[in-house]
C-alpha cells in the first residue's frame, strides 16, 4: 500500500465520535502581514523556477520517469511524474524552457506510458488495466520490488497526462500526438476493473495477492480520482460512488474552523492542484453551504491556528513557522529533550485536526505551499520566513527541502534538516503557485472534458461548470 493510502486507511477506521468536537485552545494568532508584492513576486519568482527545475533536471530524458525523490538515489514515483507532468507547461509559461522542448519531454514521457509492459506478471511490467505501479525503476520504468498498482499514484499521473492533453493544442506532429496518446492512456484506464466491490475503488492491487481489502472513502486526496473514474467514457465506475465517497465525511471544529476534516494538509492540496473547486459544489457541500475550496482555506488557517497555540511545546511553532502533512521525518526514536519525552518518526503522514493530531515537531514547506491560492496572506509569508530563518538548510539548489525538526536537536544546535527533495511535495508547491498567480491549470482543466464530465457526474453546479452539464 502506497504511503498516502496507509494514511486514509488509517483515517477510514477513526471513530465518526470525533465529529463535532470543537478544539479551540488559546487566545487566536494574531492578522497576518500584509503582503509586498514586489518582495512576493521576487520570492516567488525563486521558488517556482528552482522547483521546475527538480522535475525537468531530475527527470529520465529517455522515458520521463520523474525520481520519487533526491539527491538520495531513487525509483520513480509515477504521482511525481503526474507533477512533472504538470510542471512543464509552467516552465514554458514561466519561460523556463521552450514550448517544443516541454513538448518532447512530455511525447517521450507519454509514448513510455502508452507502450510499456501491461500484464499481472510479478515482474517486468509497468502496470495492469491501464492502471500503474506506484513505484517503478528510473530506468526500466518496470515494477520495483513488489510494491501495488496503486489507483491514487495512477490518478495523479492521468491529472498530469490530461493537462498536457488540454496545454499542448497545436497542429503540428509533436502536440498532435500528445493528445492522441493522452486520451489513449486515459481511455485505456479500467476503473470498472479496480472496484472489485463497486461502485468503490480499491487502493490498490498485487499480482500475489490481488486486490487490497480497503476502499476509497472520503475525505482524503482521492476527490480527483472518483472524479477521473466517474467521468470515464470508457471505464466508468457507477456515479453513486461519489454519494458513497461522502458519505464518510468528518465534519468538525478544529481551532475555530469548521469543515470537512483531515489531518495533514495534501488531503486538502492534491485534488485542487488541477481542478478549480471555487463556487461549485456537489450535494454534501451544498448542505454545508461551503465549497470544497473554503474547506481547504479553513483546514489551512486551522493548522496555523494550532500551531500558534502549540499545545505540546514544539520548538519553532508560530503563527508564521506551520504546516503539517505527510513528509520525511528525522528518526524512528524516542528521547527525552530538556526533561520531556519525545516521539519521532521518519516518514510519517503528520496532521492536526479535530480527526487526529500526529504531530512530532517535524514540518513541512509543502504545507503552507499547496496552500497558496487558498490563503496567500498566510501561506506566502509563512514560506518566506522559513526561507529567511533557516537559510540554505532548507532552501537550496531545488527549493524547498522536504522537511524540517526544529526540535531534534541531537541532529545539530538548529535541529534536523532533511537533505532530500520529494517529488510529489514539490509538485504542489510549483502547480499551486502558480494557479494563485495565473490560474492556468485550473484554466487548463476547465476546459478538459474529461475533468468536466467526471464533475457533472458526480453532481457538481454552479459557479464556472453552470451550463457544461447535459441536462
Amino acid at each position: 500500500m502506497n504511503r498516502h493510502s496507509t494514511l486514509a486507511a488509517a483515517l477510514a477506521a477513526t471513530s465518526l465520535a470525533a465529529c463535532g468536537v470543537n478544539h479551540s485552545e488559546g487566545p487566536p494568532p494574531p492578522p497576518p502581514p500584509p503582503l509586498d508584492s514586489a518582495q512576493t513576486a521576487a520570492f516567488l519568482d525563486t521558488v517556482q523556477q528552482r522547483t521546475f527545475h527538480y522535475f525537468w533536471d531530475l527527470s529520465n530524458p529517455s522515458n520521463g520517469l520523474t525520481p520519487d525523490r533526491a539527491p538520495t538515489p531513487s525509483f520513480s514515483s509515477i504521482a511525481a511524474v503526474g507533477f512533472g507532468l504538470t510542471a512543464y507547461p509552467i516552465g514554458v509559461e514561466r519561460n523556463y524552457i521552450t514550448r517544443a522542448q516541454a513538448a518532447q519531454r512530455v511525447v517521450t514521457t507519454l509514448r513510455f506510458f502508452w507502450t510499456a509492459p501491461q500484464d499481472s506478471s510479478i515482474s517486468g511490467s509497468t502496470g495492469y488495466h491501464g492502471f500503474f505501479y506506484h513505484f517503478l525503476d528510473m530506468n526500466t520504468g518496470t515494477r520495483f520490488q513488489q510494491v501495488e498498482l496503486s489507483t491514487i499514484d495512477t490518478a495523479l499521473l492521468l491529472a498530469g497526462v490530461l493537462t498536457c492533453q488540454s496545454y499542448f493544442d497545436g497542429i503540428d506532429a509533436t502536440e498532435t500526438e500528445i493528445r492522441r496518446l493522452a486520451d489513449s492512456i486515459y481511455l485505456r484506464t479500467d476503473w470498472r476493473w479496480a472496484a472489485p466491490r463497486p461502485p468503490l475503488v480499491a487502493m490498490g492491487w498485487h499480482p500475489e495477492s490481488g486486490f487490497l481489502g480497503s476502499d476509497w472513502r472520503g475525505y482524503n486526496e482521492a476527490m480527483l480520482l472518483y472524479v477521473l473514474a466517474i467521468g470515464s467514457p470508457t471505464h466508468a465506475v457507477d456515479s453513486t460512488a461519489w454519494t458513497l465517497w461522502t458519505n464518510s465525511y468528518q465534519w468538525g471544529t478544529f481551532y475555530g474552523q469548521t469543515h470537512v476534516g483531515f489531518a495533514p494538509l495534501f488531503g486538502h492540496h492534491y485534488s485542487h492542484v488541477w481542478i478549480d473547486f471555487r463556487s461549485i459544489r456537489d450535494a454534501y457541500m451544498q448542505g454545508r453551504g461551503i465549497d470544497y475550496f473554503e474547506n481547504s482555506r479553513r483546514a489551512t488557517y486551522a493548522q496555523r491556528a494550532y500551531a500558534y497555540a502549540n499545545p505540546n511545546g514544539w520548538r519553532g511553532y508560530s503563527d508564521r513557522i506551520w504546516g503539517l502533512t505527510a513528509s520525511d521525518g528525522p528518526a524512528d526514536v524516542t528521547l527525552t529533550l530538556n526533561g520531556r519525552s519525545r516521539q519521532f518518526h521518519t516518514y510519517w503522514a503528520r496532521g492536526a485536526s479535530f480527526t487526529e493530531i500526529p504531530d512530532d515537531g517535524t514540518l513541512a514547506p509543502t504545507a503552507p505551499g499547496g496552500s497558496v491560492p487558498f490563503a496567500p496572506e498566510i501561506a506566502i509569508p509563512t514560506l518566506l520566513t522559513m526561507r529567511q530563518t533557516y537559510g540554505d538548510n532548507l532552501f537550496s539548489t531545488y527549493g524547498f527541502r522536504d522537511a524540517f525538526n526544529p526540535t531534534y536537536t541531537p541532529a545539530g544546535p538548529a535541529g534536523w534538516f532533511d537533505v532530500d527533495y520529494l517529488g510529489i511535495d514539490q509538485g504542489p508547491i510549483l502547480a499551486m503557485i502558480e494557479n494563485y498567480r495565473s490560474d492556468l491549470i485550473w484554466r487548463l482543466m476547465r476546459g478538459n472534458a474529461h475533468i468536466v464530465r467526471g464533475l457533472c457526474r458526480a453532481g457538481f453546479t454552479g459557479g464556472w461548470i453552470q451550463g457544461k452539464c447535459p441536462p
